[in-house]
């Protein structure tokens, strides 16, 4: 798997230090005996994974010196409420944070207008998420999610990506080996789709000659907007099957409506 490093102005990553376990120990039991220089050393000790969760951005159009200072909040966070009988590492309690922080940045910061109801629904959503993965170690479903918070699932994933940056149509989405599938490829046009009325009847009539657990998986992917992983738990198979059915329905279709 590719690697992309993280340039941060004014910084060698390469050179940042990083602590051992009985390092960061020591320092810990030294900040909660009142010595801030322990902080600032657990600080410096733990920029690496700051930097870790940013590779993940890097392919954004994100400032990275930015993205690194906020990162950097959501670990001083993570060090001030690190309580040594967690039994937890640093890491495992400050990535969610450290995370966290990042992305309230970045949904604080998009460039489109998002109303504030819309906005409002997606922090509960993300809230609720966090909390449930800090006390559970796992991601909620998007069934739990909506009995929780009393909303229908399909306005989970509308809500969260309402607050995502915005794609480049000429971002690729899909690549076997093959022909690469860019976004704007799969963008329909509306002009021809109102005035060809034949291939919306063609795709219903399509939808209703697949096998079920093909249109199952098309209807929880598109229309509910469950992630493959959330597929596959629900029907007790792998995420490979989930995309092998997808890739299979989506084929079946395009061929049915030519």
């Amino acid at each position: 798997m590719a690697r992309y490093k993280v340039d941060i102005t004014g910084i060698n990553t390469s050179e940042l230090k990083v602590l051992t376990s009985e390092e960061m120990l020591k320092l810990f039991e030294r900040y909660h005996n009142g010595d801030n220089s322990a902080k600032e050393e657990l600080i410096n000790g733990n920029l690496k994974l700051v930097l870790s969760i940013l590779r993940s951005f890097n392919k954004g159009n994100y400032n990275m010196d930015d993205l690194f200072q906020v990162g950097v909040i959501g670990l001083i966070k993570a060090i001030d409420n690190f309580d040594l009988s967690y039994n937890l590492k640093l890491s495992t309690y400050a990535v969610p944070l450290i995370l966290g922080e990042i992305k309230r940045y970045i949904r604080d910061n998009t460039s489109i207008r998002i109303s504030r109801s819309t906005k409002d629904l997606a922090y509960s959503i993300i809230n609720f998420k966090e909390s449930y993965f800090n006390k559970y170690g796992q991601e909620p479903s998007n069934e739990l999610i909506s009995k929780e918070l009393n909303i229908p699932e399909y306005k989970i994933a509308s809500s969260l990506d309402a607050l995502k940056e915005p794609m480049s149509i000429y971002e690729p989405i899909y690549n076997d080996g093959g022909d690469t599938i860019y976004l704007m490829d799969q963008l329909a046009d509306k002009k021809d789709l109102n005035s060809d009325k034949d291939m919306l009847i063609s795709l219903r009539r399509a939808l209703n000659k697949i096998k079920d657990r093909e249109r199952e998986v098309l209807m929880a992917r598109y229309i509910i907007g469950k992630t493959q992983m959330e597929i596959a738990s629900s029907l007790h198979i792998s995420q490979a099957q989930v995309s092998r059915i997808e890739k299979n329905a989506i084929l079946s279709l395009k061929r049915m409506i030519k």
